[in-house]
C-alpha cells in the first residue's frame, strides 16, 4: 500500500471549502483503500489556529518550519491571498519546489505566483482573479477557461469547487478511476467534469443584455441551437441591421454573436454527449453543426479532442 503525504498549508482568511473539500476526497481515498491511502497533515506559519473567511477556527497539526516535505503540497485560496505574510511567500519560495506535487485552489494561485512558482507554466484560477493574475504575474501562462489545469508536477483550480474536481483528478491518476468514483458517488458529486470544462455555462459566463431584444436573441440561442443563427437572421429577429446588432450584442454581452452562439452549441453537444444516448450524426444536427464532420472539428478546436472520445471519457454512467 503506497501512502502519499499530502500537507495543507493554512492561512487567515483562507476559504474553508477549499481546504476541506480537497481533505475530504483525499481522506475519503484513504477509506476505499485500494492500493493506496493519503496522509493528511495541515500547517500554519507560527502552528497556531488560523480563523477562515466565513468564520470557522481550524487548528492545524504543526508550524510550517517543523513541516516534513511531503509528496503533495496544497495551498488553498480566500481573501486572506490579498496581501500574505512575506514569510509565507519565502516559505513556499523555499519549500514549494521540493514537493513532487504542487497544487493551489482558487485565488490560491496567486501566493504561488508570488513566490515565483508559476512563472513559465501554464495555470488558472478564480474566474474574478484571473485578469489580476495575469497582468500582475505577466510569466504565468494563464487560463481562465477550466476547471483545472495540469502542467507536469503544478496543477491549480478555479474557485471553490473545483478544488474538489481536481482532487478527484488526483486521487484518479493516483489510485485509479474506481477509487476516484467511490469518493465522487460518497460526496454526492461527478467525477466526469474534466479539466478543460469551463468555469461557467455560457449562460452564466457571458453577461446578459440590457435590451429586451438583445435578451430575447439570447434566449432564442440557446433554445434553438439548432436553427440558422447567422447574424442576419438573429439582425433581424432583434429588428436592427446586422452591422448595429453585431455592435450592440458584443457591447451589452461581451462576446461576438458568433462566438455566443458557437459556445451554445458546443454546450448543448457536450450535455447530449455526457447524458443521452443519441448517435454523433444525430447529435450534430440536434445542435445545429450539420455534420458530424463540422461537430468533431468544433470539438477538437475547443476540447483538443473528438465528441466519441469525449463520450467514452464523460458519459454519464447508466443507472443499475
Amino acid at each position: 500500500m503506497t501512502k502519499r503525504s499530502v500537507l495543507v498549508v493554512l492561512f487567515d482568511d483562507l476559504q474553508s471549502l477549499d481546504v476541506t473539500g480537497p481533505v475530504e476526497v483525499f481522506a475519503g481515498a484513504s477509506l476505499a483503500g485500494a492500493g493506496g491511502t493519503y496522509e493528511i497533515r495541515t500547517a500554519s506559519l507560527d502552528g497556531t489556529p488560523v480563523r477562515t473567511s466565513s468564520g470557522l477556527t481550524l487548528v492545524p497539526d504543526a508550524g510550517l518550519a517543523d513541516a516534513a516535505t511531503p509528496h503533495t503540497l496544497l495551498v488553498p485560496g480566500g481573501q486572506g491571498t490579498r496581501a500574505p505574510d512575506p514569510r509565507l511567500i519565502d516559505w513556499l519560495r523555499v519549500h514549494g519546489p521540493r514537493a513532487q506535487r504542487l497544487v493551489s485552489v482558487c485565488t490560491g494561485a496567486l501566493l504561488l505566483a508570488e513566490a515565483g512558482l508559476l512563472d513559465g507554466h501554464r495555470a488558472t484560477t478564480h474566474w474574478m482573479a484571473c485578469e489580476h493574475l495575469a497582468r500582475t504575474y505577466p510569466a504565468v501562462d494563464v487560463e481562465p477557461d477550466p476547471i483545472f489545469v495540469r502542467d507536469g508536477r503544478l496543477a491549480t483550480s478555479a474557485g471553490v469547487t473545483a478544488g474538489i474536481d481536481l482532487a478527484l483528478a488526483l486521487v484518479e491518476e493516483d489510485l485509479g478511476r474506481d477509487t476516484a468514483l467511490s469518493v465522487a458517488r460518497h460526496l454526492v458529486v461527478f467525477l466526469r467534469r474534466p479539466g478543460n470544462q469551463a468555469q461557467f455555462s455560457v449562460q452564466l459566463s457571458a453577461q446578459t443584455a440590457r435590451r429586451e431584444p438583445l435578451r430575447d436573441v439570447q434566449q432564442h440561442i440557446t433554445e434553438h441551437p439548432e436553427g440558422d443563427l447567422c447574424v442576419e437572421s438573429l439582425a433581424s429577429r432583434a429588428r436592427l441591421s446586422p452591422r448595429h446588432f453585431a455592435r450592440a450584442f458584443q457591447k451589452e454581452t461581451g462576446t461576438t454573436p458568433g462566438r455566443y452562439v458557437e459556445r451554445v452549441r458546443l454546450e448543448h453537444a457536450r450535455r447530449l454527449l455526457e447524458d443521452t444516448s443519441g448517435g454523433v450524426e444525430e447529435i450534430s444536427r440536434a445542435c445545429g453543426y450539420g455534420t458530424p464532420e463540422a461537430m468533431r472539428r468544433a470539438f477538437v478546436k475547443a476540447l483538443a479532442t473528438g465528441p466519441a472520445e469525449y463520450r467514452r471519457r464523460f458519459r454519464t454512467p447508466a443507472p443499475k
